[in-house]
C-alpha cells in the first residue's frame, strides 16, 4: 500500500506543481521548455509505474474490503467509462462540439473515469487511488478555470471530429472491456 500511495502522491503532485504557475515559468526560464517537460514527464511516469505495481502488489497481497458495493452500481460505472473514452478521444480529435461541450476533455475523461470506479471498487487501495484522481481532476479543472483558461472553443454544429470521438472513444471502450480480465485482473463483463 505505501509503494501505491508514493506513486499517487509523485503522480498527483507534479500535476498539481503545473498548476502553480509562476513556479513553473521559473522553472522553464532556469532551464528551458523541452528540460521541464522531460523532467515532468519522467517524474509523473515514475508516479504511474509506482501507482501499477503498488496497486498490484496490493491486490495481491489481498485487498482491504471496506464495502461492498450493490450490483446496480456497475450500470452507472459502465456508461461513465464509456462517456471517458469519448472525451479522452475527443482531445485528440478534430476540433468538434463534444470538446468545446467538456472544454477540458482529458479532466472531463478523468473525473468520469474515476467516479466510475469509485462506484464499483469498495476496496481501501481502489478507494484512495480513484479518490485521488478523482480530487486532483476537480482541484485541476478549478485551477484552469480561475488562471482564466477557457479551454475548447464552443461550437454551433457537430463536426467529423465529433463522429471520430464517438467512433474512437467507443472502439477503445469495447476493446478495454475484453482486455479487461487480463490487463487489470477483473471481469467486467459477466456472463
Amino acid at each position: 500500500m505505501l509503494i501505491l500511495i508514493l506513486g499517487i502522491a509523485i503522480f498527483v503532485g507534479v500535476h498539481v506543481f503545473a498548476s502553480f504557475r509562476e513556479q513553473r515559468a521559473a522553472l522553464i526560464e532556469r532551464f528551458s521548455l523541452k528540460t521541464y517537460k522531460l523532467v515532468y514527464s519522467l517524474v509523473a511516469a515514475a508516479g504511474l509505474a509506482l501507482i501499477i505495481l503498488g496497486f498490484s502488489r496490493y491486490r495481491a497481497e489481498g485487498m482491504i474490503q471496506i464495502w461492498s458495493p450493490p450490483e446496480w452500481t456497475r450500470h452507472l460505472a459502465m456508461p461513465l467509462v464509456w462517456f471517458a473514452f469519448i472525451a479522452l478521444a475527443s482531445r485528440r480529435a478534430p476540433p468538434s462540439r463534444i470538446r468545446g461541450w467538456l472544454r477540458h476533455p482529458t479532466l472531463v475523461a478523468v473525473k468520469s473515469w474515476a467516479l466510475a470506479h469509485l462506484l464499483v471498487n469498495g476496496d481501501l487501495g481502489g478507494m484512495i487511488l480513484f479518490g485521488s484522481l478523482l480530487g486532483w481532476a476537480v482541484y485541476d479543472r478549478i485551477a484552469v478555470k480561475k488562471r482564466g483558461d477557457m479551454g475548447a472553443p464552443r461550437l454551433e454544429a457537430f463536426t467529423r471530429g465529433d463522429a471520430i470521438a464517438v467512433g474512437a472513444g467507443t472502439a477503445i471502450f469495447v476493446l478495454i472491456l475484453f482486455l479487461h480480465p487480463w490487463l487489470f485482473g477483473v471481469a467486467v463483463l459477466r456472463g
